[in-house]
């Protein structure tokens, strides 16, 4: 009752905090968070002083994607199986290993950049299997009316953090010694993320395993294939959720390399800035990131959510236009905070909508997907984002990443037509519990707004939420 009170007096956008699970988790992942904006720095800043070139930062780049790509399904299938906080714990013990052997080969002066594609593999594969874990475990330790303002803070954390504060640190700790200094200190940091979710209670996964398949044991490689196959079943089933996922796939493909691998050399070559302005072009994306977090987390979800949030996607990416074409930092920092706004206020409604429409069930192999289809591309656009760069030049390649998804968000939008399917499923009518049985998916859950799983699916998801 306490907790109930307390959420009663907070401000919409704070809500979540009243929970003491909430705000352990919190603290997990703003630790996680700051190491990975470390990160993003130091190994940056580390293949420049090893003589890298963009070809150099791409197999970096490649690395973390590929192990994203390569473990997040499986990670999805985790998640729906073994308690999600089990899974945060071991990616964040990991994490903190592979940032400690960064530190330990930078400060020995024997690293190269092949140590650290390897390390960012590493690092990929547990944010493959975190992700789901954490999309799938947040509707359990919070209501459903706050989930908007959950995702909400996640995504002021997320910038701010990842993109703002720890750039921000990892370029002093840089100025002060060498980017080895930075990979020390966010291996430290790594143990206050497992800590915090040590604190944390267990809870059982949301899914009756017991009553699929009638009580039948199988191999855990059939029931793998069959958790992967029941998951693409219902993505390629489910409309809004399928075009969206499209849509994804090939923006990241057009603008996750200029972003990635040629951003630090426009900031380099075109400003003469090093990893100060580097971090201050990251902050900026970060801040407006917070601030449409927040704006968004404070409100109620918009009526057109499915449009507006691919319109945001899209149409936040047309400042990226003239990063390649200004030599001022300014103009650079203005552009990204653009970005970061509409990007992170879009994220903000998806990461609600899935939480919201997706049956809990099959909450973390949907997030999986989400993440696998979205990205698939990423490794070819890191992959290729060097050569082009040296190829057609640098303003080109972010001029075709700041055009070219508003073109895809209209089509997608008009071949899609998602129009009727948002105003035939309100967000903001859901029912606060989304935690049901049969009726809640096939009766009253689908008059709310989720999607029923396909006949087949039916049998294998019964405490599927509604």
């Amino acid at each position: 009752m306490a907790t109930t009170d307390a959420a009663t007096r907070l401000p919409r956008a704070l809500k979540p905090f009243a929970d003491g699970q909430y705000r352990l988790l919190i603290v997990a992942l703003t630790f996680s968070l700051f190491s990975g904006g470390c990160w993003l720095v130091a190994s940056v800043w580390q293949v420049v002083q090893l003589g890298g070139s963009p070809v150099d930062l791409s197999l970096v780049a490649v690395g973390a994607s590929v192990g994203l790509v390569l473990a997040v399904l499986f990670g999805g299938v985790a998640a729906d199986r073994i308690p999600q906080r089990r899974i945060l714990l071991a990616c964040e013990s990991l994490r903190g290993l592979a940032f400690a052997t960064a530190a330990v080969l930078a400060l020995t002066g024997t690293i190269e950049v092949w140590h650290l594609a390897v390390i960012a593999f590493v690092l990929g594969v547990a944010d493959g299997f975190f992700y789901p874990a954490y999309s799938a475990w947040l509707p359990a330790i919070i209501p459903a009316d706050q989930l908007l303002a959950a995702n909400g803070i996640e995504g002021v954390l997320r910038p701010a953090v990842m993109n703002a504060a720890g750039p921000a640190v990892a370029s002093g700790l840089i100025a002060i010694f060498a980017p080895g200094l930075a990979f020390l200190v966010i291996a430290v940091l790594q143990v206050g993320a497992a800590i915090s979710l040590y604190l944390m209670r267990t809870t059982a996964v949301r899914r009756d395993l017991d009553g699929e398949g009638g009580g039948e044991r199988r191999h855990l490689l059939v029931e793998t294939f069959l958790d992967l196959r029941s998951g693409f079943s219902y993505m390629v089933k489910t409309r809004w959720l399928f075009a969206t996922l499209m849509f994804s796939i090939l923006l990241i493909l057009v603008i996750m390399g200029p972003i990635e691998v040629l951003l630090p050399f426009a900031v380099k070559d075109q400003t003469g800035g090093g990893a100060g302005a580097f971090a201050l072009a990251l902050a900026a994306f970060g801040v407006g990131g917070a601030i449409g977090s927040l704006t968004v987390a404070s409100l109620k979800l918009p009526r057109r959510y499915l449009t507006l949030m691919i319109l945001g996607w899209g149409v936040g990416c047309a400042p990226l236009a003239v990063i390649g074409y200004t030599s001022q930092l300014w103009v650079m920092v203005i552009a990204l905070l653009i970005t970061g706004f509409l990007f992170s206020g879009a994220s903000v409604v998806w990461g609600t909508l899935l939480q919201r429409r997706v049956p809990p069930s099959m909450l973390g192999r949907v997030s999986s997907l989400d993440f696998f289809v979205s990205l698939a591309f990423m490794p070819i656009s890191m992959a290729i984002a060097g050569p082009i760069g040296e190829a057609i030049g640098i303003a080109p390649a972010f001029l075709f990443a700041g055009l070219v998804p508003v073109g895809l968000a209209l089509a997608t939008l008009l071949i899609a037509r998602l129009g009727p399917d948002e105003l035939a499923h309100p967000l903001d009518d859901l029912p606060p519990d989304a935690d049901g049985g049969d009726e809640a998916v096939t009766g009253a859950g689908a008059a709310a707004g989720f999607d029923a799983p396909s006949d087949e699916e039916a049998g294998r998801e019964r405490r599927a939420g509604g």
